[in-house]
């Protein structure tokens, strides 16, 4: 367990393996942990770093903002501390919105970006997340949680096909600040990266899956549409979580995308 201290709290991370880094950032209600299986993949032929956001996991928790902006700054802040000059991104959800917008705001920062079912536009996102953006029904569902897990666990085969699922969202869901839980996704629900795609000039691949039912799969044609070169890959019979249910060919993808060389 590693953390740094930052401008606006404690950062954890873990990190593993040997080599060019990797920086690997979770989801919504998410941690570090989603990338357990990833870290031990990818570590053996990159250094892998996988962080929490404020808000959620081990990091700090006494933020009065919890916005995609503050995440973009977290990640500067983080690779500043580290001395990692210029690393590829790989975001889930959440996360991948903030690695665009890495990408757009610090280009010196990023060699490659991939996005794993991640809104492009916030309006993408689910009914349900949109709703969870609205302070009276996040405080709702955050003081009755025991309901909201009720519900997630009865409907975990629509969002995962791993079983193991549900039992981790339990635990990354223990950890979560209301605010956190309310601000992260209001500020997610209000993003729209459309008018600055052009700026990403380095490797960007989008990975969707079609039975993703959190966030629109048609979210490729989006992030497509704005970067021309980017590679789209689309899991078929995948829903949001493809590392979770198409976990061999999403690894192979990852590193085949890793190891392509850089085109100046």
């Amino acid at each position: 367990m590693s953390s740094i201290t930052t401008d606006r709290g404690i950062v954890h991370y873990e990190v593993f393996g040997r080599g060019q880094p990797v920086i690997l950032l979770h989801g919504w209600l998410g941690s570090w942990g989603l990338w357990q299986e990833t870290m031990a993949y990818l570590g053996q032929y990159y250094r892998t770093y996988a962080l929490d956001f404020w808000g959620f996991g081990e990091s700090g928790k006494k933020l009065e903002n919890y916005s995609v902006q503050v995440y973009v700054s977290m990640v500067d802040q983080f690779m500043e501390q580290l001395g990692i000059a210029q690393a590829p991104l790989v975001g889930h959800s959440m996360g991948g919105t903030v690695s665009l917008s890495v990408a757009i705001q610090h280009p010196e920062r990023v060699r490659k970006v991939t996005v794993i079912g991640s809104p492009i536009v916030g309006s993408s996102l689910s009914v349900l997340l949109k709703l969870f953006g609205q302070r009276i029904i996040a405080w709702l569902v955050y003081n009755n949680m025991w309901a909201f897990r009720l519900s997630y666990h009865a409907l975990a085969p629509f969002y995962s096909r791993d079983p193991r699922w549900p039992s981790m969202m339990d635990r990354d869901l223990s950890r979560v600040s209301l605010e956190s839980f309310l601000l992260s996704i209001a500020s997610l629900r209000k993003t729209d990266l459309r008018t600055s795609l052009h700026r990403v000039n380095i490797p960007a691949m989008g990975m969707f899956g079609d039975k993703d039912i959190i966030v629109s799969p048609h979210q490729w044609k989006t992030m497509l549409d704005g970067i021309p070169h980017a590679r789209i890959e689309r899991f078929h019979k995948a829903g949001h979580f493809i590392m979770l249910d198409d976990p061999k060919r999403f690894m192979q993808t990852l590193r085949d995308f890793l190891d392509g060389e850089v085109v100046q």
